[in-house]
């Protein structure tokens, strides 16, 4: 299914020229030792948070995925007799379901072909691209440069009386659905787990800006938008026979306003090797770490 798509190219070029905007303005936990992950096939499909755009190293250049995100921890740490990791950056529910086009522009398969009757494990992570998160982040960040102190993205997004990205979430959950019946339907005997997203704002107040650049009243909104999306994946997932593994939780006090010795998620100029607004590799192996836990 070849259809256009915001690829991460784009979006770091204009999360870059962002940087160059503000630029004047701007003066581990340890995993359980005996998780039980299933034995047998792991398979692992989902977004960028899962695949690790620009984390060393990268195994896949289509798909900007990294040896070192959660799926391949954990698959490492189990010592998995086979593992199939098919997350793309840039993906959504229907990269999933019917294929697409990667960042290179070469034809990424359907996700959920890489589910087999013979596959163990399935973990999704799902729906950031389904509800515009590129373009939420990058517009929200320039809409903060002429608005510092107020809530310019909230204002856009709510306009009228209705919370756009709100009704975006619920339009996605159908979707998701789809994704796990579909799941459920290749691999009927699989244990199959939803994960959320990690935090990328602080849990409370009113973030950093310019250091992360979210207008001070638009980081309570923004972050009751990923909660919301959580909390969407996690109800999805129990109406449809999987778990929810939450990985919010465990990044509380790790976001992009943290020290870089600390975050899971950086902010627009990455400090660590990962994409703009996207897990760095502490933030996979603090995924990959909550994921264990919960399979134990």
């Amino acid at each position: 299914m070849n259809r256009p798509r915001l690829s991460s190219t784009r979006t770091a070029a204009r999360l870059a020229a962002l940087a160059v905007a503000t630029a004047g303005v701007l003066l581990a936990v340890a995993a359980p030792a005996n998780a039980a992950v299933p034995s047998g096939r792991y398979v692992a499909l989902g977004d960028s948070y899962t695949a690790g755009p620009l984390i060393p190293t990268q195994t896949d250049l289509n798909c900007l995925r990294s040896n070192r995100n959660y799926p391949s921890v954990v698959a490492t740490a189990a010592g998995s007799s086979s593992f199939a990791d098919v997350s793309c950056s840039g993906a959504t529910t229907d990269d999933i379901l019917y294929g697409g086009d990667g960042q290179l522009g070469i034809t990424v398969p359907p996700q959920v072909n890489a589910v087999t009757s013979s596959t163990a494990l399935v973990t999704v992570q799902i729906g950031g691209n389904d509800i515009g998160f590129s373009g939420i982040i990058s517009d929200c960040a320039q809409a903060s440069v002429s608005s510092p102190l107020g809530s310019p993205c909230k204002d856009r997004f709510t306009a009228g009386g209705t919370d756009q990205l709100r009704a975006r979430i619920a339009a996605t959950a159908p979707k998701v659905t789809s994704v796990l019946r579909a799941v459920k339907q290749a691999a009927p005997g699989a244990r199959v787990v939803v994960l959320g997203y990690p935090a990328i704002l602080p849990d409370s107040g009113y973030g950093c800006w310019p250091v992360v650049p979210i207008a001070y009243q638009d980081v309570p909104y923004l972050r009751g938008v990923e909660k919301a999306l959580n909390a969407m994946l996690a109800d999805t997932a129990a109406a449809n026979g999987a778990s929810y593994a939450d990985v919010y939780t465990p990044s509380i006090g790790r976001d992009a306003c943290k020290g870089s010795g600390t975050r899971w998620v950086e902010g627009l100029v990455p400090q660590n090797a990962a994409a703009p607004f996207h897990p760095n590799a502490r933030g996979e192996q603090g995924m990959a770490d909550a994921l264990r836990a919960h399979l134990s």
